[in-house]
């Protein structure tokens, strides 16, 4: 077996296993993904209580870092900016969570 032949079946293993984690994560990713709509939804309404920022941000945290490893970088930089406005929500920024959160799942449709 040649070192391409090698590299070429331990990618394709990665891409396996990585299908495989994706799918076995995909309930709790969608719970996930209702977490941060409800949260976006309180935000829009312009109360936003402080347990759901806090459990919205540490969604969009975790989102925002695993998402690149399954090959939803441009999903990971919408959590990341979801969760840059949960750290410091203000007036003028909790609006922007409603069409990040609704961008977020249009990226991530094609794997759901």
């Amino acid at each position: 077996m040649t070192d391409t032949t090698k590299t070429d079946t331990a990618n394709e293993d990665i891409r396996i296993m990585l299908a495989e984690l994706w799918q076995r994560h995909l309930p709790a990713l969608h719970e996930r993904l209702n977490v941060l709509d409800r949260t976006a939804e309180e935000a829009a309404s312009g109360i936003l209580p402080e347990p759901s920022r806090e459990e919205a941000q540490a969604i969009a945290h975790k989102l925002a870092g695993n998402l690149g490893m399954f090959g939803h970088s441009q999903a990971g930089d919408i959590a990341s900016q979801m969760e840059q406005i949960l750290k410091a929500p203000t007036a003028e920024t909790l609006p922007e969570l409603a069409p990040l959160a609704q961008s977020l799942r249009l990226q991530l449709a094609p794997s759901l």
